[in-house]
Order: C-alpha cells, then structure tokens, then sequence
C-alpha cells in the first residue's frame, strides 16, 4: 500500500519545483522520444539511462554483444549535446592511452600535457572488462573526483562529465570481473535484453541505426542539460520516503542471506536516481514507486548473496524491496 503524495509532502520542508516553470518535464519527454528513434521498444530502459545522467551518475550497461549498448551511449551523448569520445578497452591497453601522456616539446623545452580520450563529456567504456584491472582503475580517480593526475599534475575534466562503461557478462571468454570498488562508483547498472517482436520487426524493416543516429539532431545542449540536473535537486524527498530508503538500507546490513550491507553510498545513489525519475514522470516529489522503479538499477551490482550463489541482480532487489513495508 502506498502512501498518498499529499502525507509525504507534510514534512518535506522543501519548496516545490515549478515543472512549468523551467520547462522540465517537455523537454525530458522530447529526449526519451528522440533516443527512441534509435534504440526501439526500450522506453524503460532510456529512462533509467537518463535518469542516471540527471543525476549526476556513472552507468554500467552490461549485456551480451549486439543488443545495442554502444549504441544507446551514442545516442544519449548526441541527443543531449554532449561531447563524446570511446575508448575501446582490449587487454593491451594502458592507463596512459586513457588519461593522456606528457610529451617534450623542443621549442619551450619543457614537457606539455597531451590530454586523453577521457577528456569529455560523455566517456563511453566500451567493453570495459576485457582490458585488466590495471587500465581499469584509470578510471577510478576521474569517475569520483571527475579530475585525472598525471605525473604529478592535476587536470579537471570538462562538466558534466560521465562514463558509460559496457560489458560483456562475466562467464565470457576474456573478461576482467570488474572489483567491488569499480562497481561502486556506477550509480546504475543496466541490461538491455532482446527487443519485443513488434520493434525487432521495426529494426528488421528500418535504415541501419548508425544512419539514423548521425541524422539526429541534439536536442538540448550542454548548458540546458546542467540546468536539468540542478531541476532534479529541487524534487521533494520528505522524510517519510527518507525512513523508506532507510529502511531499505538496514534491511540489507541485517539480512542474513546477503554478504554484507550497503553503504551509505548507495542510499545517496538511490534518492538521487528516485528524485531524477520523478522528474522523468512530471512529479515535483518523490512516491516510493519511484524508489522501487530505480532500485534495481542501483542497487543490483552492490548486493551479493551471503553463499556466493545465486542471482545478484533483480531477484535480491525484488526480495529486498518485498521484506521492507512502505512506513
């Protein structure tokens, strides 16, 4: 049973933000329809993305080869006017070929900074599990602190800044686990599964999807899509969706079937991703249906079964959210 908005709102304590007012709501629906031209009959799956953007989060999209996760990252970076670079991660690859590398430059005769391809606003990870753990913590420092230090120096990286990282499952050939560390710093991570027969037989029938993605036209742009992200700080959270949230939270440090507890971290992650997918839904406050929609996403790459077995995904999460009652 869940509890009316008008009992939530009672101790918010926060003014309301005005959807109208700042044309939120309108241009979140135009962008879920512009990246549906792309990716087809995955509206949920464009909007757990975007809300993971809004909210200022890393995503972690992980899937078997060719249901469009590169895809997806390329046509998020493009509707919302982002800057994009990839870096395609192979067990060859160096931290350097990540963050950039100091070059001597003869005429000043002093060494000059060659920034990296992570030097964007939208870094897409692809296939980030085939390079080693070593390339792989290249990305740590940038992901929290979203500034890379090389030989010494600091260098901010631009805003809004985001990695989308793909993987392939992890009983593929050639894979890297990524570590509990790494999995943190995403705030979701996603599968996007095979599409229904209705949009399959869309793609079947339609252009080639790069020839559709390079035809699109960004929608917003850099400036208009940070001002989205400081609408998402506005949504109402009250206290009661708090007690909610930590519930959830105590829940997991006191299951006995789950390997440990989830961190304070993760209860930030989730009411940021619940606020973002509000916004989504033209609220100006958060019901834990918006909770529920977004826990699986946040929470699913941070639990772990206490026996090592078992799904570590959606099934902990479902039973999770089924042994906490809404207070």
């Amino acid at each position: 049973m869940l509890l009316h908005p008008n009992s939530l709102m009672m101790d918010a304590g926060t003014k309301k933000v005005d959807l109208a007012g700042h044309g939120a709501a309108a241009a979140l629906e135009q962008i879920v329809a512009q990246v549906e031209q792309v990716i087809l009959g995955k509206t949920d799956t464009i909007r757990l993305a975007l809300s993971c953007l809004l909210a200022r989060g890393h995503l972690l999209i992980e899937d078997i080869p060719g249901v469009g996760k590169t895809t997806l990252a390329h046509t998020l970076a493009k509707v919302l006017g982002l800057e994009f670079s990839r870096i395609q991660f192979t067990s060859d690859l160096l931290p350097a070929d990540i963050l950039g590398v100091s070059v001597y430059d003869t005429d000043t005769q002093s060494f000059r900074f060659h920034p990296g391809p992570i030097f964007a606003s939208v870094v897409l990870a692809d296939e980030i599990n085939r390079a080693t753990p070593k390339a792989q913590s290249a990305l740590l420092e940038a992901m929290e602190e979203h500034q890379v230090t090389a030989e010494g120096e600091t260098h901010t990286l631009p805003q809004p800044f985001f990695v989308i990282a793909t993987q392939n499952p992890r009983h593929q050939i050639g894979t890297f686990p990524l570590p509990e560390s790494q999995l943190d710093r995403f705030l979701m991570r996603l599968d996007i599964g095979f599409p229904n027969q209705e949009a399959e037989r869309k793609l079947l029938r339609a252009s080639d999807r790069r020839m559709v993605l390079a035809s699109l036209p960004p929608t917003i742009d850099a400036h208009r899509f940070t001002s989205l992200q400081r609408t998402v700080d506005q949504v109402v959270c009250s206290d009661a969706l708090l007690d909610y949230v930590q519930a959830l939270l105590n829940t997991t440090r006191e299951a006995g079937w789950l390997m440990y507890g989830l961190s304070p971290r993760a209860g930030l992650s989730l009411v940021r991703a619940a606020k973002a997918w509000a916004l989504l839904s033209a609220r100006e406050l958060v019901l834990p249906e918006d909770v529920q929609a977004v826990a699986p996403a946040v929470f699913g790459h941070r639990l772990q079964a206490a026996s090592g077995e078992g799904d570590e995904g959606n099934e902990m999460v479902e039973r999770l959210l089924r042994s906490v009652a809404i207070p």
